[in-house]
């Protein structure tokens, strides 16, 4: 592995991870927030971008492009809530049935597999060439990071509200929350619709960025959102304890994430292999906590007690 070929690459993975890092904080949302692994972002991680492409192909502006985007997210989450709140199926396989659904919707937004746009003949926001040599207002990694920093002080100041505070004890105690009189139905279904319309802006930044939407860009993004967020845990969770820092330390895993992949693939190793790699990293750290309660604590607590009786 040559290192000015990784510091060269270094650039365009770190604009990558920032851009897959707001899908990350969308994931955190349903799956630490909530407590629901969410699968609708598999599907919905395709709308948004398949939307924001068509519309500014169709002639509209970026920023109008990536409202509508983030609005289509927004509505795929809508469509899980629905089928888990009012349906009575269960979170998991609603987002199953959800992300089942959008790959024929998102064909027919696209009406076809595949959709391109050039940077040269549309105003993109971000573009792989806006990585280097460019001014520094329109270089990606600049813009996608101010717009991280909005979103989390737009969602910390949310989960500080009344509302938020309520969304955030339904994940936490669902039981305790409906007897204090919160609709627990409809804090699930928002939360659902505030994930997705993140991965769904997430999504329109990534077309952006490669230059085209593919019906199966989403494939594999649920696990590449649980790997930035038990990354960014595992790393920053003793030094960010604070709800707005947890929400960089998830963006921060996702960078991470990307970097480590863009060493492993000037390491040599087969790409076909890559989604392999990050499921069991992703398994391993899932499986830490438990390990850690089931085999390592229990030592301490029989060292205690034999102190104890000594």
């Amino acid at each position: 592995m040559s290192i000015p070929i990784l510091l060269n690459a270094l650039p365009g993975a770190v604009a990558q991870g920032l851009i897959w890092g707001i899908m990350a904080i969308g994931v955190y949302v349903t799956f630490r927030v909530l407590d629901i692994a969410d699968l609708t972002v598999d599907g919905s991680m395709c709308t948004g971008g398949a939307v924001c492409i068509m519309m500014m192909l169709s002639g509209h502006g970026v920023v109008v492009s990536l409202i509508v985007a983030t609005l289509a997210g927004m509505a795929a989450g809508l469509i899980t809530g629905i089928f888990h709140t009012f349906m009575g199926i269960p979170a998991i396989l609603s987002g199953i049935l959800t992300q089942l659904a959008l790959y024929s919707i998102n064909l027919k937004i696209m009406t076809k597999a595949n959709q391109s746009i050039n940077v040269d003949k549309y105003d993109l926001l971000v573009s792989l060439r806006f990585v280097k040599d460019v001014p520094w207002y329109k270089n990606t990694i600049f813009v996608v990071a101010i717009m991280i920093v909005v979103l989390v002080a737009v969602l910390y100041w949310f989960f500080g509200r009344e509302i938020g505070c309520a969304l955030r004890a339904t994940g936490c105690n669902g039981n305790m929350a409906r007897a204090q009189g919160i609709n627990t139905n409809f804090n699930k279904v928002l939360g659902l619709m505030i994930s997705n319309g993140l991965v769904g802006l997430s999504s329109a930044l990534l077309a952006q960025y490669q230059g085209f939407a593919d019906v199966n860009m989403g494939r594999g993004a649920i696990v590449i959102g649980l790997a930035a967020v038990i990354i960014g845990e595992a790393i920053f969770g003793k030094i960010f304890r604070n709800f707005a820092l947890s929400l960089v330390a998830v963006a921060l895993g996702s960078i991470i994430y990307y970097l480590v992949l863009q060493i492993v693939i000037l390491m040599g190793v087969d790409t076909d292999l890559l989604k392999l790699l990050t499921a069991v990293v992703v398994a391993i750290f899932l499986a830490v906590p438990y390990w850690k309660s089931r085999y390592f604590s229990k030592g301490i607590r029989r060292g205690g007690a034999s102190n104890a009786g000594n």
